[in-house]
């Protein structure tokens, strides 16, 4: 089943980077998907992936968690290359709804890229040369932490409310 459908129920694929015209030929497709992976890891270490992904991807999870693989080989291994709301909690969507998106469904400049520029891009020609290295993740998982609990204070905690998974509300009185 194709949990990600067209373009409005996905953050990010790794084909739209390394398909794009400016994309390092010198590049293997898979460095395109070393930003989306370093945050599938850290959702996947901070307990905000999907009931989706533990059910069909038990395995890989926990391959992750013990950093036998990395997030970008759970990337391509299970999800496509694709990135999205199939892949996160309801917390971890909201979260990346205006961490990595700008809470309208566009890239937020200033968010997620800007955090993993400032943090790992250093004197690299280009974003897609960044190693995928948990050294390089662990870096990044401080920072994207700290914009976690920054978020956190600001919006309130969230509490299921009703019956589904996928339904939540803030704790401090927003609908």
């Amino acid at each position: 089943m194709d949990t990600y459908g067209d373009t409005m129920n996905t953050y990010d694929r790794a084909d739209w980077h390394s398909g794009a015209d400016n994309y390092p030929a010198d590049l293997p497709p898979e460095a395109a998907g070393t930003h989306i992976g370093m945050f599938l890891a850290w959702a996947i270490l901070r307990d905000r992936i999907s009931d989706l992904r533990r059910k069909e991807s038990a395995d890989a999870l926990v391959a992750v968690r013990q950093r036998k693989r990395t997030g970008r080989d759970f990337l391509f291994e299970n999800c496509g290359g694709r990135f999205g709301p199939a892949d996160l909690s309801d917390e971890g969507n909201a979260f990346a709804r205006v961490y990595w998106q700008d809470g309208a469904g566009e890239i937020n400049r200033g968010g997620y890229l800007a955090d993993y520029e400032r943090t790992l891009g250093g004197d690299l020609p280009d974003l897609y040369r960044v190693a995928d290295t948990w050294e390089n993740f662990d870096a990044l998982a401080r920072v994207l932490d700290r914009r976690f609990e920054e978020w956190q204070k600001k919006r309130g905690r969230f509490a299921p409310r009703g019956g589904g998974s996928n339904y939540w509300k803030l704790v401090s009185g927003g609908p």
